[in-house]
């Protein structure tokens, strides 16, 4: 079958915020009682620090110039998490995040700038306050709802002090029982779940992230939840949190991406192979330093998994809510973190920058890693990631060959990786260098002859010409990269 992705995701750059930790508005009045935590607590401490979406809406302008196009925004409905994975209602954004009304008015004026808003959707699992479950909790067996969930005994366990004896009795994601899993083989489940997606793309999102949706293990369920998405608004997105292999769920009748976690470890093994943290170690990644060689066979292989429909929708992220953040990943090395958000700007795929990194955030495994933003560093920009970042996406914005164009990989040796970029009469040659020492080379460029170059980056007036052998001879300096780009 012809596979379809969304034209604008194409042509998006992403920003992820954490909601809670972003920014807090002055216009967002909670009312007496309520107890925050100081705004740039520890992150490690459960608590909520006061973010909200009017905050966000506060900040569009910010990220606008930033060269932000889209935001993916991690959980806003009601729940009694800061992280809010563990929903409560399905059809109210939490009220300390300024509830419907603040969603509203977020999504008409990121509209109003061409922006596109992604939301976070947790449909694997509910939580203990679900209204369904609660009242499993109340009325036990004589629940109308019993079904909506995989209960496997009688009387519910929902709270234990001492688990080993009284372990909790229904399926719940990755054995917590504040969590319990949807029975998404019951017929009203999949309706809830299905109409709820539909509700919140005809209050007018953009698209849905599906929080480990592999474990709804159910291709039609997928399908039809496609069907019911494209058919509200058929340029919505929809991208799975799936960390390895996807082929399965991106053939074009389920999701259009998935988050891209292949192209975030590898880029921190290439990029950050001299400075990598030697006690990292988590579950999600396994680290090891790349050769320009061994990231081209990494992104080559990764490309050829899927369509190229496919590959030009992957959310190309560097670090999310879920994992350590780069900067921690890889420590006191911006040049090796400049280099990395670089290339995704440059590469297939909507580059993904988590809320933050701008201004150097450093916070380690979860909940490390989703500290208040703090405002005040962005006038100083003391790592000069912000000018940079404006930079890199106003490179990719201006040359649609790095947006949409065709992907081909030209050298990879020792520490050099290169490829170029084609769309039509415009091309783009970026090349690499992630070590210590100045390379010279000669590229195989023999469909250019007599070509001139120009240097995109760094930007400057210097011209270079493929010669009549077709060969272009390249020298770049150490932990540097060059963008050239012609237009015949």
């Amino acid at each position: 079958m012809s596979i379809t992705t969304p034209e604008w995701v194409k042509n998006a750059v992403f920003y992820q915020i954490f909601p809670d930790r972003f920014a807090r508005s002055p216009r967002m009045d909670h009312g007496p009682g309520v107890d925050l935590k100081p705004w740039g607590s520890d992150p490690k401490e459960q608590g909520y620090h006061g973010g909200d979406l009017y905050g966000v809406t506060d900040k569009l302008d910010y990220l606008k110039e930033l060269g932000i196009t889209a935001i993916y925004l991690c959980p806003v409905f009601a729940s009694a998490s800061n992280h809010r994975y563990h929903t409560f209602d399905y059809y109210q954004v939490d009220p300390l995040l300024g509830g419907n009304a603040a969603l509203r008015e977020l999504i008409d004026e990121a509209h109003k700038r061409d922006m596109r808003i992604v939301l976070d959707g947790v449909f694997n699992h509910a939580s203990r306050g679900f209204w369904q479950f609660h009242h499993i909790l109340e009325n036990g067996g004589n629940s109308p709802y019993l079904d909506w969930f995989i209960v496997k005994d009688w009387p519910l366990h929902p709270y234990s002090d001492d688990p080993e004896k009284r372990p909790f009795n229904y399926e719940a994601w990755a054995g917590l029982p504040m969590l319990p899993k949807f029975n998404t083989d019951n017929p009203g489940v999949r309706q809830f779940i299905f109409d709820v997606a539909k509700y919140w793309i005809d209050f007018g999102i953009d698209g849905w992230r599906l929080d480990v949706p592999n474990e709804i293990d159910d291709d039609a369920f997928w399908q039809e939840f496609r069907r019911i998405v494209k058919g509200a608004n058929p340029e919505a997105y929809i991208v799975g949190e799936i960390w390895g292999e996807a082929g399965r769920w991106l053939k074009g009748d389920q999701f259009d991406a998935v988050m891209n976690y292949t192209f975030a470890w590898s880029s921190i093994s290439y990029f950050g192979k001299r400075s990598l943290r030697s006690d990292f170690e988590r579950w999600e990644y396994t680290l090891n330093p790349l050769d320009g060689p061994a990231f081209a066979e990494v992104l080559n292989t990764m490309h050829g998994r899927y369509d190229w429909a496919v590959n030009h929708v992957q959310l190309n992220l560097l670090d999310s809510h879920d994992t350590a953040r780069f900067a921690y990943i890889v420590p006191d090395d911006p040049n090796a973190h400049k280099l990395a958000i670089l290339h995704q700007m440059t590469m297939p795929g909507a580059p993904c920058i988590y809320y933050g990194t701008e201004v150097g955030l450093d916070g380690g495994p979860d909940p490390s890693n989703r500290e208040s933003f703090p405002w005040e560093r962005v006038e100083a920009d003391e790592h000069g990631l912000i000018a940079y970042i404006k930079a890199a996406t106003g490179l990719r914005h201006q040359y649609a060959a790095l947006r949409t164009g065709s992907y081909h990989p030209l050298h990879a040796e020792g520490d050099v990786f290169a490829f170029l970029r084609k769309l039509d009469d415009q091309q783009a040659l970026m090349i690499y260098n992630a070590g210590e020492d100045e390379q010279a080379f000669s590229l195989d460029l023999s469909d250019t002859v007599g070509q001139t170059w120009r240097s995109a980056w760094p930007d400057s007036d210097d011209t270079y010409q493929t010669a009549e052998d077709g060969s272009l001879d390249v020298t770049i300096r150490p932990r540097s990269a060059c963008v050239l780009v012609t237009q015949q």
